[in-house]
C-alpha cells in the first residue's frame, strides 16, 4: 500500500515510546539475544510527553524543558550539546532552527548536517566552541559520534522529528537510509544509558 492510501484511512498520531521501542526491537531482534533486546527497553520515565500536534516547535520545547535557562547556563563542556534534535534532511533542520527562535534565546545552535558543511569544520567548531543545541541529520551525527567529534555524555534531551513528513509523505522512520543511521545513534545513546546509569546520567527522549 502507498503511504497516501494509509493516511487517508487514519488520522496522524503523535509518536509514543512504544513506537521507538518496537522499532529497535524489530531492527535488532534477529541479531541480538533475548537478554540484549531486554536491555534495550527503557522505562517510560526516559520519555517526555510527545507533541500533540497543536504546539509550535518553540512552545513544545518550552513545555518539555521548563528549566532550559538553568541548563544552558551550567553547560560548560565542549564537543557536546545539551539538546540534540534529529531530523530527516538538512532543509528540515534549517526549518526547525528558524522555528525555535522564541525558545533558544541567545544560546548557540550548531548545524549538524552534510549539506555545504564539511565534517572537519563541524568537529573543529565543537572542539573550540561551546554549543547548547545541535540540530542535524542521522548520517552526519552518526559520523561525528564515530569520529569522536561529538560526545553524548552531556546530552540531556534527544528530540526526534517523528511526525513531520516530506513531499512523498514519508516520516523520518519511513526512509530506509535515514532509518539505519538513526538507529545507530539511538543504539549509541542506549548503550551510554546502560553504561553511565550508575553515574546518575540520563537523557530524555521526546517526539516533536
Amino acid at each position: 500500500k502507498k503511504i497516501s492510501d494509509v493516511l487517508q484511512k487514519s488520522a496522524p498520531k503523535p509518536g509514543v515510546p512504544a513506537d521507538l521501542q518496537n522499532l529497535l526491537t524489530q531492527h535488532f531482534g534477529e541479531n541480538r539475544s533475548v537478554i540484549e533486546i531486554e536491555e534495550l527497553k527503557l522505562s517510560d520515565s526516559c520519555f517526555l510527553p510527545s507533541n500533540d500536534l497543536t504546539h509550535s516547535f518553540s512552545s513544545y520545547l518550552k513545555e518539555i524543558c521548563p528549566k532550559w535557562a538553568k541548563l544552558r547556563k551550567n553547560h560548560k563542556e565542549k564537543k557536546s550539546v545539551v539538546m540534540l534534535v534529529i531530523c530527516s534532511s538538512a532543509l528540515r533542520c534549517l526549518e526547525l532552527i528558524k522555528s525555535m527562535t522564541a525558545f533558544k534565546g541567545d544560546c548557540k545552535v550548531l548545524k549538524l548536517f552534510a549539506k555545504h558543511i564539511k565534517i572537519k569544520e563541524q568537529m573543529n567548531m565543537l572542539e573550540k566552541g561551546m554549543f547548547h543545541i545541535g540540530v542535524g541529520t542521522p548520517g552526519r551525527v552518526k559520523a561525528l559520534v564515530e569520529q569522536d567529534g561529538l560526545c553524548l555524555n552531556s546530552t540531556k534531551y534527544m528530540i526526534l522529528d517523528w511526525n513531520w513528513r516530506d513531499q512523498k509523505l514519508r516520516r523520518m522512520m519511513d526512509i530506509p537510509e535515514v532509518l539505519y543511521k538513526h538507529l545507530y545513534i539511538l543504539y549509541s545513546v542506549y548503550s551510554l544509558l546502560l553504561i553511565l546509569v550508575l553515574r546518575s546520567w540520563s537523557v530524555k527522549f521526546s517526539f516533536c
